[in-house]
């Protein structure tokens, strides 16, 4: 059996080769495969996991913690009891991942101090930053009145998109002051400032011992685990904050990559080698496999090479000698990949004439199977061509091409034969109005050979279904020959679509009865209160489990009630369980308010508001703790009974808000006009305060606003820490978001306040 030869016609290969060359240099030089880097490395981590040293120990402030001696922050009388005990437990050093840039009582920081100077092995942490975006620097040290007895080391680190931390420098430089990294620190390396090395995530993070703060306090912890031993002190809890995503693991404490980076260094010096040897490898395999004549030959070459870039770095990083080989991989993948597409076109899967890949390559493609797909039928072409010069027919499909790809210039389009032409879309896209443009574009005659020449055509859309791409292909080609026959621009084929269609048109009537039936219920997202930090209050949310399709998309429903005036009922059911658990737990002697979201449908029933006087009345509810809550865009389109009945509910009084504040077209003179309590900012806008200079300057001058105008102001979408932290420097009066906590029953909110107030309380 003889061996395949590459195809005779096959350009060089030199021309490739060099424009590989330089697309893989800037590749690298740019970074572009940091992202794809950093997921091999996770998976060559899993091949080779080792343990830690045991000799740094974890002493976490964690949920059970703070349960047993309260919220965070706490005294530093407790911090200063904490050293003690690890003191007299015996322990070799110890590193304090926290914060005490910052006063507190003076007896509480004299008691820390002295602790400080009993122990005389503690190093606290030193803060450093510069803003990405301003420039702000933040240089915040410990009080001197620690530092006179403690060293320091830097918390100070970069993390990337994914809010991980590769590389941890080995000492920073502060003003004069070389300051070392808490890995190096702990490991007793040094290094100098702004040099750094990559962290080996292969070390087990639950090998690492961890400790409670809670039980070291209370002297429950044998002095054998302590002794001898560098002790890290840091967070550990969500309450808190200080989350990052450890490689290979999942999200944790921030205290946990300090101690994986002092592992590290225990282990060794790492030796990062970049990525240009991988480049020059990745090259020298290109150049190989492009030059060979000989097709399994070149399998054989582009194997082994692949082999050796995935597999060699797995053996070099259990001696802590790190490389990065996407440049290598690209180059080799992107030479690999053109030589294979020319002998993709030598096997029939390209159009002769316009060099498209054909019908056959559309039926290939994997990816199509989740996509719709779009087909067109130039209805005149076979005449056309017929009335063409032989080499015409290519400047023909030329502009057929160029209409169909506006408003989508990398759009792959497959050509057929007979005026056929084909392409995927997403299954959300909105056909229509993109269909309908290029129809027109169609109604301009084409100029092929000096000649004008109409040009008819018809498209057909199958938006997706399980069967073959050879199947949906026929249907839409179906669907484009009705919508010609029909006089239409274009017609959808979906099998799939009547079964969809009948669950849209009896959601309103199963929503209905679901209520009556109790599968819709109502969810409680909590309020803080920034100043007091306590829970005041919750938004009630409309939750639908089908006991066939399960958890129904609240945007689903909500709006399909919205769209055809049936959200009445709904609104009553939420108002009703929302002002029955408000007062509840109002009974209970916390003061506690209740948001409920008021479709502007509403405004113009006119019982709606001798319905909510009712349902206050009944549950004997103060209407000072129930908020309604009408979006800004709702509000804008206001009309004279609109306003008349925001005011009635007013003057009953009933609070009012406005929803999703910032997203429509609000002006000063607009909220005087309207007689809201309250501002709502928009998740959108407070989700990118910490990345968005825009975003950030929005919040805090629409905070400024509200306060002038008497209004309170509810940030909603908080969702880390951070942000939480900004909108305190803001002045915010309320923020609603995950970092707060999630929608949850009202039984368990009701825990959620009946905990917090103990722990406020002791």
């Amino acid at each position: 059996m003889s061996k395949r030869r590459t195809p005779k016609t096959e350009a060089p290969p030199w021309k490739l080769l060099l424009w590989t060359a330089l697309a893989g240099l800037i590749f690298g030089v740019v970074g572009f495969g940091e992202i794809a880097d950093d997921y091999l490395r996770i998976a060559r981590n899993s091949l080779h996991p080792h343990r830690a040293s045991g000799q740094v120990v974890v002493v976490r402030i964690d949920d059970r913690s703070l349960r047993e001696y309260g919220n965070w922050p706490w005294p530093r009388a407790y911090h200063a009891k904490l050293i003690d005990r690890l003191t007299a437990a015996g322990a070799n050093h110890i590193f304090y991942d926290i914060n005490f840039s910052y006063p507190a009582d003076e007896a509480n920081d004299r008691a820390f101090a002295n602790s400080i100077r009993r122990s005389g092995g503690v190093t606290l942490a030193s803060r450093f930053k510069v803003g990405s975006r301003d420039g702000a620097r933040v240089d915040a040290r410990p009080l001197p009145i620690f530092t006179q007895y403690a060293r320091l080391a830097t918390l100070s680190f970069q993390y990337n998109y994914q809010n991980s931390v590769w590389q941890l420098p080995y000492s920073v430089q502060q003003g004069s002051d070389v300051i070392p990294s808490f890995a190096a620190a702990i490991a007793g390396k040094s290094g100098a400032p702004g040099t750094k090395f990559r962290v080996d995530y292969s070390i087990e993070l639950d090998s690492i011992p961890k400790l409670s703060a809670g039980h070291v306090l209370a002297g429950r912890v044998p002095a054998s685990s302590i002794s001898g031993k560098d002790v890290l002190i840091g967070t550990d809890s969500d309450v808190i904050g200080d989350r990052y995503f450890i490689p290979g693991y999942g999200r944790a404490a921030g205290v946990y990559v300090h101690a994986i980076g002092a592992e590290t260094l225990k282990a060794g010096k790492p030796l990062d080698l970049g990525w240009v040897l991988t480049f020059l490898f990745g090259m020298a395999a290109a150049v190989l496999l492009a030059t060979r004549r000989w097709l399994s030959h070149r399998f054989i070459a582009f194997g082994a090479a692949t082999a050796t870039l995935l597999g060699l770095p797995i053996a070099l990083e259990t001696q802590l000698v790190f490389v990065d080989v996407t440049a290598g991989l690209f180059v080799l993948i992107t030479v690999a990949s053109v030589l294979a597409w020319r002998r993709v076109r030598a096997r029939g899967l390209i159009n002769p004439v316009s060099n498209l890949p054909n019908l056959n390559a559309l039926r290939l493609n994997r990816d199509g199977k989740k996509q719709a797909l779009i087909a067109a039928r130039v209805l005149n072409y076979e005449e056309i061509v017929a009335a063409l010069p032989g080499s015409s027919e290519r400047q023909l499909v030329e502009q057929i091409i160029s209409r169909l790809s506006v408003g989508a210039p990398s759009r792959t389009i497959y050509q057929g034969d007979g005026g056929i032409f084909a392409w995927f879309e997403e299954s959300r896209a909105p056909f229509g109005n993109h269909l309908d443009a290029l129809y027109s574009l169609f109604r301009n005659p084409a100029r092929i050979a000096s000649k004008s020449i109409d040009l008819s055509i018809a498209f057909g859309v199958e938006v997706g279904s399980s069967r073959s791409l050879a199947n949906r292909l026929a249907s839409a080609l179906v669907a484009a020959e009705e919508a010609a026959h029909d006089g239409l621009k274009w017609k959808f084929h979906d099998p799939d679509s009547l079964q969809e269609a009948s669950w849209k048109l009896s959601i309103l009537s199963e929503l209905d009865s679901a209520i009556d039936r109790g599968e819709v219920w109502v969810a409680y997202q909590p309020k803080l209160d920034i100043a007091s930090r306590r829970i005041v209050g919750a938004e009630a949310l409309a939750r639908w489990t089908h006991p066939e399709k399960g958890p129904i998309a609240a945007s689903e429903f909500v709006a399909a009630a919205e769209q055809h005036d049936r959200i009445g009922k709904l609104t009553d059911f939420v108002l009703e369980k929302a002002i029955a658990g408000a007062a509840a737990i109002n009974k209970r002697g916390q003061d506690f308010g209740i948001a409920v979201n008021l479709s502007a449908r509403l405004l113009t029933d006119k019982g709606f508001t001798l319905r909510v006087s009712a349902l206050l009345a009944r549950h004997k509810l103060d209407a000072g703790h129930l908020t309604l809550e009408l979006t800004e865009t709702a509000a804008l389109a206001d009309s004279g009974d609109s306003l008349e009945m925001i005011t009635r509910l007013r003057e009953l009084g009933v609070r009012i808000s406005i929803d999703d504040y910032g997203t429509g077209l609000s002006t000063l003179n607009y909220l005087k006009k309207i007689p809201a309590n309250e501002i709502k900012i928009d998740q959108s806008f407070v989700k990118g305060m910490i990345d968005n200079r825009s975003d950030r300057l929005m919040v805090q001058s629409t905070i400024g606003l509200a306060h002038s105008l008497g209004r309170k102001v509810v940030a909603e979408g908080v969702e880390e820490r951070e942000i939480l932290e900004l909108l305190i420097e803001m002045d915010c009066d309320v923020a609603q978001g995950f970092a707060v906590g999630r929608p949850m029953s009202l039984d368990s909110l009701a825990k959620r306040i009946a905990s917090d107030l103990k722990r406020n309380v002791a």
